[in-house]
């Protein structure tokens, strides 16, 4: 028996796995106003969107992956011990590992930025080094924002926080890098 190969991903799953989990927590919150509820529902839906891209594509993208374990791990101790804190936190530790990740490979000269996007840009190695030394810091500020903001704030403010304040700041990141990427990216020459 051999494995199937990878498929195709169809339009729109990636943006589909990664952000219907958030609006689905999103919703139940707001509408039950209980955190336990919210989470139990985006640690389901977040299994279900991974094991649906799984059998859709026949793969699943490391950091999709590690994200997932990390909310199911944090999800589930706010579950059985119904206590909020560890659901917060997890925004935290998510972009600790990332940054963990990205930082140690740079340390071992592994450009893992590279072998995620490399296909679909073409930079020299020290642009690579230099996005993910960016990428590096922006999840460090990101991680000490949630602390500061779920510490201080109420957990409305901070669910409104974690849905729209760390997904827009992500988009104002990368959207802040389109002229780094325009200096470094290098044209494929075209075929003879």
């Amino acid at each position: 028996m051999t494995d199937s190969p990878p498929k195709a991903e169809p339009k729109g799953l990636k943006l589909f796995t990664e952000y219907f989990p958030l609006i689905a927590f999103f919703l139940v919150y707001w509408k039950s106003g209980d955190l336990i509820t919210a989470t139990k529902v985006i640690v389901i839906v977040t299994l279900l969107t991974t094991a649906l891209s799984f059998f859709v594509t026949r793969k699943v993208a490391m950091l999709p992956l590690i994200t997932a374990g990390i909310l199911a791990f944090f999800g589930g101790l706010t579950i059985i011990f119904n206590d909020d804190t560890f659901i917060k936190m997890k925004p935290t530790i998510v972009q600790i590992v990332f940054a963990g990740i990205l930082g140690g490979g740079l340390v071992f000269k592994k450009l893992w930025i590279k072998k995620m996007l490399g296909a679909s840009m073409n930079m020299p190695d020290t642009a690579w080094a230099s996005l993910t030394l960016r990428l590096c810091l922006f999840f460090l500020i990101c991680a000490g924002l949630n602390e500061l903001v779920w510490r201080t704030q109420s957990t409305d403010f901070w669910v409104s926080f974690k849905v729209f304040g760390l997904t827009g700041l992500t988009f104002i990141f990368f959207a802040s890098q389109i002229p780094f990427f325009n200096k470094h990216m290098i044209e494929d020459e075209p075929d003879s």
